[in-house]
C-alpha cells in the first residue's frame, strides 16, 4: 500500500478532502494530512486525525510528534524536521483542494507553510487538483501558473464543471469526486520510481473528428476525448514515450506528452500515420466520423427551409494502419456501442480490423456516457473478454494498459 501526503488548502471543497482521506485510510494507504490555516477555517485538523489517525501539521515549525511516520511505521529513533520528512517519505503528495492562492506560491516556490515546504522537498510525484470559482480558474494568471507545474512534471488533475459554491453559479471549477482523486494518486504513487515502459513509445488517438458542412457548420461527435487523455497520462507515468492527437480536445494533455491537434478525419488519418511508424502501441481512443458531406460549401448556407447533404465515407484509419504494422506493434481500437449486442459487434470489429483489442464502451448507459468522468469497459482479445467495472476513467486507463503489458508479454514484445 502507498504511503499518501495530502495537502488541504482554503476552500469549500476542503470538505472533500475528508472523504478522500477516508476512502484511502479504508484502501490500505497511510495517509498523513498537512493544512494550510486557511483551510482549518473550512474543515478542523481533528476530522482529519480522527480519520487517517495520525496529527496534521499546518506550520512549518511545528513539531510531527510521529517524526515524519506514517501510519502503521514506526516513529524513528531521531528527531528529524518535519517538512523535509514526510517529502522524502511520501509516495505520492496531492494536494487536493489547491486554491488559486496555494497554486500561485506552489508556482513561485514560495515556502509558508507546512504544505508548501513539503512541496518543495518532495522528490515523489506530486499531483493538485485545483478548485475554486469558475471566473478564478479561467483568468489567465492561475492558468499561466497551471502551465508551469506542468512543465515541471507536476500532474494537473483538471476540476470538474457544475455548481459552485456562491449561490446559482455554475462553471467549471469544482474539485473532483473524492473517488476519481484517489485513483489518480494510487496510479501516480503506484509507478513512483518505477518506468517499466521506458523506451516504448506509445501513439494515443483522442476526441472526436468534425467535417465541415460550410465554415460554421459540421458533422461531429459527443466525443470528449477524457478516455485518451487519461490513456495518455497513464502511459507517460509508466515512463513511456507519448505522442497524443487530440481531435477537437478542449482538455489540456499530461505533462510531458507531445500533442498534435487534428479537426477533421482526414487529419486525424494524417497525423496518425505521421507517428504510427515509430511506435510500439497505438491506442486508438479518438472516434473519426464515419462519413463527411461529398463537398463542403465555401460561405456561410443561408437558412432555409430543407438541405439536402449527399455523404461520402471517411478512411477507415485502424484498419488501414493495422495493415500496414510492423512486427512488435500492439493495436488497441475502442468502440463505443449502444446496447443490444454490443460484445458481439466489438469481437467482429477485432477480427474485421485486424487489431490486437478492442475497448468496448456501452454509452447507452448515461452514467458512464461521453462526458463522464467515469466509465465501465469490455476489454476484448481473441483470447476472450474482461469485464472492467464502473470507475474513475484514469483508473479504467490502468486497466487497458494492463491489458496491454499482459498482450505484449505474451507476444514477446516486451518494453524495449
Amino acid at each position: 500500500m502507498a504511503r499518501i501526503l495530502l495537502g488541504v488548502s482554503g476552500g469549500i471543497a476542503a470538505y472533500k478532502a475528508l472523504e478522500l482521506a477516508r476512502l484511502a485510510t479504508v484502501a490500505g494507504h497511510g495517509v498523513r494530512v498537512l493544512m494550510t490555516e486557511t483551510a482549518t477555517r473550512f474543515v478542523g485538523a481533528a476530522s482529519f486525525e480522527g480519520i487517517v489517525g495520525a496529527p496534521v501539521l499546518i506550520s512549518e515549525f511545528e513539531r510531527d510528534p510521529m517524526r515524519g511516520a506514517f501510519p502503521g511505521e514506526g516513529a524513528p529513533g531521531h528527531d528529524p524536521i518535519s517538512h523535509l520528512e514526510l517529502a522524502a517519505n511520501c509516495d505520492a503528495y496531492l494536494v487536493a483542494p489547491a486554491s488559486a492562492n496555494t497554486i500561485a506560491k506552489l508556482t513561485a516556490g514560495a515556502a509558508d507553510s507546512m504544505l508548501t515546504t513539503s512541496f518543495l522537498a518532495c522528490a515523489a510525484p506530486r499531483l493538485v487538483a485545483p478548485a475554486m470559482n469558475d471566473r478564478m480558474y479561467a483568468d489567465a494568471a492561475t492558468q499561466a501558473n497551471l502551465a508551469t507545474l506542468r512543465e515541471r512534471g507536476v500532474e494537473v488533475i483538471e476540476p470538474d464543471e457544475g455548481r459552485l459554491a456562491s449561490r446559482g453559479e455554475f462553471g467549471r471549477g469544482r474539485l473532483p469526486d473524492p473517488e476519481r482523486l484517489l485513483a489518480r494518486v494510487e496510479a501516480a504513487a503506484s509507478w513512483a520510481g518505477e518506468k517499466p515502459w521506458d523506451g516504448l513509445r506509445v501513439l494515443v488517438t483522442a476526441g472526436g473528428t468534425r467535417e465541415p458542412i460550410d465554415p460554421v457548420r459540421f458533422i461531429g461527435n459527443r466525443s470528449s476525448g477524457r478516455m485518451g487523455i487519461a490513456l495518455a497520462a497513464a502511459a507517460a507515468r509508466r515512463g513511456a514515450d507519448v505522442t497524443l492527437v487530440a481531435a477537437n480536445v478542449a482538455l489540456p494533455e499530461p505533462a510531458g506528452v507531445t500533442r498534435v491537434d487534428v479537426t477533421t478525419a482526414a487529419e486525424l488519418a494524417a497525423a496518425t500515420a505521421d507517428a504510427f511508424a515509430d511506435a510500439h502501441v497505438l491506442l486508438m481512443a479518438a472516434a473519426p466520423a464515419d462519413f463527411r458531406p461529398s463537398e463542403a460549401a465555401a460561405g456561410k448556407l443561408a437558412r432555409r427551409e430543407g438541405l439536402e447533404l449527399r455523404l461520402e465515407p471517411t478512411e477507415d484509419i485502424l484498419a488501414g494502419l493495422a495493415a500496414r504494422r510492423a512486427p512488435g506493434q500492439t493495436i488497441v481500437g475502442f468502440a463505443a456501442e449502444h446496447g443490444g449486442d454490443a460484445a458481439g459487434r466489438a469481437r467482429e470489429k477485432l477480427e474485421r480490423k485486424g487489431v490486437d483489442m478492442i475497448v468496448l464502451n456501452d454509452v447507452s448507459d448515461p452514467a458512464i456516457g461521453f462526458e463522464s468522468g467515469e466509465n465501465a469497459v469490455t476489454l476484448i482479445d481473441p483470447d476472450g473478454a474482461t469485464e472492467v467495472p464502473i470507475a474513475p476513467k484514469d483508473a479504467i486507463a490502468e486497466a487497458i494498459l494492463g491489458k496491454v503489458d499482459d498482450l505484449r508479454k505474451q507476444a514477446g514484445q516486451p518494453a524495449p
